[in-house]
């Protein structure tokens, strides 16, 4: 599984990087499979670099806060007006339930049709798996002010020569506190994704919002996650005080998202 990194910036897009946009491929039954973690503002057009938008083969949303969403409206103007016409069933779509209202009102579309002409959407249920092609996508619901928020699982399978499963694990955190559901989320990650828009200090009388690094690393401790990369810092943010943070609860290896920088998983 490869990790790309189209946005990392947290709460609204910065002059490096979109909003929260993270695209997962993998090969599976001869041809690559293509994922969005979230489609944050700015994201489509960053998007683009890596992919014909007409690869998408599904959009998992952790929340409905517009800089995890909102481009939704953007692919919604693809799918619908390009005039060499898609010929393409519509872009399966899971998150909350309210998020095709949600959408649509944001565009200023009726509720119905909205854009259930473009989209499949599907709601979530906390811990309840989906499949699309090699990925299963588990929700985790987390502590964030909203109705719905969640941390998404994601784990590709690859079968040795003696037919034995090898998990390949991706946590994403989406926006949280610390909880339980995270922790649960992330257990045994090869990398876990982890927000960390708050730093210590600064931000210590705010509860159930987001994670600083030094509770992003106890997290990944609790959860014996192999490897923490930071994401979601506002452009106020220090990242290397981000890392810092972590450093005094983590030992393992710790790294800060940067827009257009892959991983494999």
């Amino acid at each position: 599984m490869k990790l790309t990194i189209v946005g990392c910036s947290g709460s609204f897009p910065g002059p490096q990087s979109p909003a929260s946009c993270y695209l997962l491929s993998a090969e599976w039954e001869g041809r690559t499979w293509r994922i969005l973690l979230d489609l944050g503002n700015g994201s489509l057009g960053a998007l683009q670099r890596y992919m014909n938008l007409r690869e998408i083969d599904a959009v998992f949303l952790s929340h409905l806060h517009p800089d995890h969403c909102m481009d939704i409206c953007g692919l919604h103007v693809a799918v619908h007006w390009d005039p060499s016409g898609w010929g393409m069933p519509r872009i399966p779509v899971w998150g909350p339930a309210a998020t095709a209202d949600r959408m649509a009102s944001a565009y200023g579309l009726e509720l119905d049709p909205g854009m259930h002409e473009d989209f499949d959407f599907h709601s979530w249920g906390d811990r309840d798996p989906v499949r699309v092609g090699p990925f299963t996508i588990t929700p985790y619901q987390v502590l964030h002010p909203i109705e719905e928020a969640y941390a998404l699982r994601v784990v590709v399978a690859e079968t040795d020569e003696h037919g034995v499963a090898h998990p390949h694990i991706l946590t994403y955190s989406g926006d949280t506190d610390s909880c339980d559901g995270l922790v649960e989320a992330a257990r045994d990650a090869d990398i876990f994704l982890c927000e960390a828009a708050f730093h210590e200090g600064r931000d210590d009388g705010i509860t159930g919002v987001h994670l600083t690094g030094k509770r992003a690393g106890d997290v990944a401790t609790r959860a014996s996650a192999k490897r923490l990369l930071l994401t979601h810092l506002p452009v106020w943010n220090d990242a290397n005080l981000a890392v810092s943070e972590a450093r005094q609860s983590y030992d393992g290896q710790l790294a800060v998202a940067v827009a257009g920088v892959s991983y494999t998983v």
